[in-house]
C-alpha cells in the first residue's frame, strides 16, 4: 500500500516525466493515398502502447492529400490512420509535410510535390531553388515564390495555409478529443526551416560546404531590388562562393583573410539570406497560428542541425541556414519568430541574448518549444571532432532557448538501438539529471523516437528500448516498491496543453539583429543519472542478438 510521503515522492518525480513518441514509417500512408498493411500497422501500435509510449508522429503529406488538384483534399486514409491511433489509446503529432519525400538520409520512399504543382515548374523551372549553375532543388518550392500569386492565382504560402486550414476542419473531431497534440509545420527542405544547400542528390559529400540556393529568377529580382534599395544596384549575388564540395579556404567568398563575406556587399548579402529565410518561417507559421486558432495543441516548427565544425574557417552553414556575418554562427535569430507564432520546433534551437530580448516582452506571445536532436550525424575521419563540436552547438542553442523562455523538444537524427545511444538521449532529455524536490530546472518537453520499424520491434532491441521509455518517464524505484508510471495528462508533470492564441505583432528585423549574440550554454551533466546500461550491457546486447535472431 502507498503511503502518503510515498505518493508525494512519486508526485515530485512525475515533474521529471518526459513524454514519448514514435516516428511512423514514411510511408504509412502510400504514395497512392491507402493506408496499407493495417493488421501490422495496428499490431505494431499494440506493442507501442504496451511499453508506455505516449504517442505516435506521423507525416502528412501534401503531395498525396492535394496530389488530385488544387484544393482536391483527401484525408480519408490519414482519418482511417488516426482513428486506429485513437482506439490504441496513443497520441498524435502531426506533421504538415510541404517538401517531397526522397533524397534525404533516411528517406526510403518517393512522395513527390503534387502533380498540379510539378505542372506549374514544367513551364516556370524558378519556382524552385537554384543554385549560381541553374541546377533546380525540387524538393521544395523557393521562397522567392511564397508571395507570387502564380498557382492558379494563389501565393506558395496561400497553398500551405489553404493545407492546414484544411486539415483543421476534415480533423476536428480528433482535435477537440485531444488525440492530436502536436502540429508541426513544414518550413523547407526535409521540413526544416533551412536552405537545401547540401543536397546529396546533386553530388555533396560530407564536408562540403555546400552552395548558396537563391538563384532562382524570383530571389535574383528581390534582391537586385534590395540592393538597390540601399544604396547598390551594382551589386550581384555572389559568384566567388565556389561549389558543393569545394573547401572554405578555396574559395574567395569565404577565404579566412579578406574574403567577401567580411567586405560591406558580403556582409550585406548574408544579411538578406538570412532575413528571407527567417520572414519565410514567420509567415507560414503566422498562417498556421491562424489556421489552428483556438485548438488545444502545441505548434511546432523544424530548424535543422549544423553537421559541420563551427571554427571560422568553415561557412557551410552560411549556405543553408541564417547566420550573424560577423560570428558566422548559424540559427541565432529564431527565438523571436519562434515565441510571438507559439510554435515547437523539432532541431536545433535559436540564440538570443537576454538583456536584449527582455525589451521585446510587449512582441511577446506565450512562448513555443524548439526541438533539438539528442544525437547528430557522426561523419568520415571527423566523426569525434564533429560529434563534440555539434553536441556544443546543441547545448548553446537548447540553453538560449530556455534562457528565452522556449521549450525545447528532442528527437534522434538516425535510428540507434545501443544503450550508448539511449544514454545520450536521456542526458540531453535533462541535462542536469532528475530532480527529487520537483520540477528540474532543465527538461525536454517531449522526445520523439525516430524510427517505428521491425528492427525496433526485433526483441532485444525492443527490450532495452522498453528500458529507456521507463527512463525517460523517470521511472525510479522511491522508496518501499514505488515505480513511476505512464502518465496520461501533461497537467500532472507541469507541461499543459492550452488553446494556440494569436500571435502578437511582427518584430521589426533591426530589433532581432541587434539581440543576435552568441552565449554560453548551461552547465550540462557529462553524463545521465538514468542510464539503460553501460559498454558491457551493449557487448551482452549483441551476443544476445546474434543468438536470438532466428527466432525474430
Amino acid at each position: 500500500m502507498q503511503t502518503a510521503d510515498s505518493l508525494a515522492d512519486k508526485e515530485k518525480m512525475l515533474a521529471n516525466y518526459v513524454p514519448v513518441f514514435v516516428m511512423l514509417p514514411l510511408d504509412v500512408v502510400s504514395v497512392s493515398n491507402v493506408l496499407e498493411k493495417q493488421e501490422e500497422l495496428r499490431r505494431q501500435l499494440r506493442q507501442l502502447r504496451a511499453a508506455d509510449v505516449d504517442g505516435v508522429m506521423v507525416d502528412v503529406w501534401w503531395g498525396i492529400v492535394e496530389a488530385e488538384g488544387a484544393k482536391c483534399y483527401d484525408w480519408s486514409a490519414y482519418r482511417e490512420l488516426f482513428h486506429m491511433v485513437e482506439e490504441e489509446g496513443l497520441k498524435l503529432q502531426a506533421i504538415m509535410s510541404f517538401h517531397q519525400c526522397g533524397g534525404n538520409i533516411g528517406d526510403a520512399v518517393d512522395i513527390p510535390l503534387p502533380r498540379w504543382v510539378r505542372d506549374v515548374g514544367e513551364s516556370d523551372p524558378d519556382i524552385y531553388y537554384t543554385n549560381r549553375s541553374g541546377t533546380r532543388n525540387r524538393e521544395y518550392l523557393t521562397i522567392g515564390v511564397d508571395d507570387q500569386p502564380i498557382f492558379d492565382g494563389r501565393t506558395a504560402v496561400e497553398l500551405y495555409s489553404d493545407f492546414m486550414k484544411s486539415f483543421r476542419a476534415n480533423m476536428a473531431d480528433f482535435l477537440d478529443a485531444g488525440i492530436i497534440t502536436d502540429i508541426e509545420v513544414g518550413l523547407g527542405p526535409a521540413g526544416e526551416l533551412r536552405y537545401p544547400s547540401y543536397p546529396e542528390a546533386q553530388g555533396w559529400v560530407f564536408p562540403g560546404i555546400g552552395e548558396f540556393q537563391c538563384y532562382d529568377k524570383y530571389m535574383k529580382e528581390e534582391f537586385k531590388e534590395d540592393a538597390t534599395m540601399a544604396g547598390h544596384p551594382e551589386w550581384d549575388l555572389p559568384d566567388d562562393a565556389g561549389e558543393y564540395n569545394d573547401k572554405p579556404t578555396k574559395t574567395k567568398f569565404f577565404a579566412a583573410k579578406n574574403g567577401t563575406y567580411l567586405t560591406e556587399k558580403g556582409s550585406f548579402f548574408l544579411t538578406w539570406y538570412s532575413n528571407k529565410l527567417l520572414m519565410h518561417g514567420d509567415q507560414i507559421l503566422d498562417a498556421a497560428n491562424e489556421a489552428f486558432l483556438g485548438c488545444k495543441l502545441k505548434l511546432a516548427a523544424k530548424a535543422s542541425v549544423l553537421p559541420h565544425s563551427l571554427s571560422a574557417t568553415r561557412k557551410p552553414s552560411l549556405c543553408c541556414l541564417h547566420c550573424n556575418p560577423t560570428t558566422c554562427i548559424a540559427g541565432l535569430r529564431h527565438p523571436l519568430v519562434v515565441q510571438r507564432r507559439q510554435p515547437c520546433s523539432r532541431a536545433n534551437c535559436r540564440l538570443l541574448q537576454p538583456e536584449r530580448s527582455r525589451r521585446l516582452q510587449n512582441h511577446r506571445k506565450n512562448a513555443g518549444k524548439t526541438r533539438c536532436y539528442p544525437q547528430l550525424h557522426l561523419c568520415g575521419d571527423e566523426k569525434l571532432r564533429t560529434d563534440q563540436e555539434s553536441q556544443e552547438w546543441a547545448g548553446r542553442t537548447r540553453s538560449t532557448a530556455w534562457r528565452e523562455g522556449i521549450e525545447v523538444a528532442c528527437e534522434n537524427a538516425l535510428s540507434r538501438y545501443d544503450r550508448r545511444g539511449y544514454d545520450q538521449i536521456l542526458k540531453n532529455a535533462r541535462p542536469n539529471g532528475l530532480s527529487r524536490n520537483g520540477r528540474p530546472k532543465l527538461r525536454v518537453l517531449a522526445m520523439t523516437y525516430l524510427r517505428l520499424s521491425d528492427e525496433l520491434l526485433k526483441r532485444i532491441n525492443f527490450n532495452v528500448f522498453r528500458l529507456f521509455v521507463r527512463k525517460i518517464h523517470a521511472d525510479q524505484f522511491h522508496g518501499v516498491g514505488l515505480l513511476q508510471e505512464y502518465c496520461a495528462d501533461p497537467w500532472k508533470y507541469f507541461k499543459p496543453i492550452t488553446p494556440v492564441e494569436r500571435s502578437k505583432p511582427a518584430i521589426p528585423m533591426h530589433e532581432i539583429l541587434e539581440a543576435t549574440q552568441t552565449m554560453k550554454s548551461y552547465p550540462f551533466d557529462p553524463e545521465t543519472d538514468t542510464s539503460v546500461g553501460g559498454a558491457f550491457a551493449d557487448l551482452v546486447d549483441a551476443a544476445l542478438r546474434i543468438l536470438t535472431s532466428s527466432f525474430d
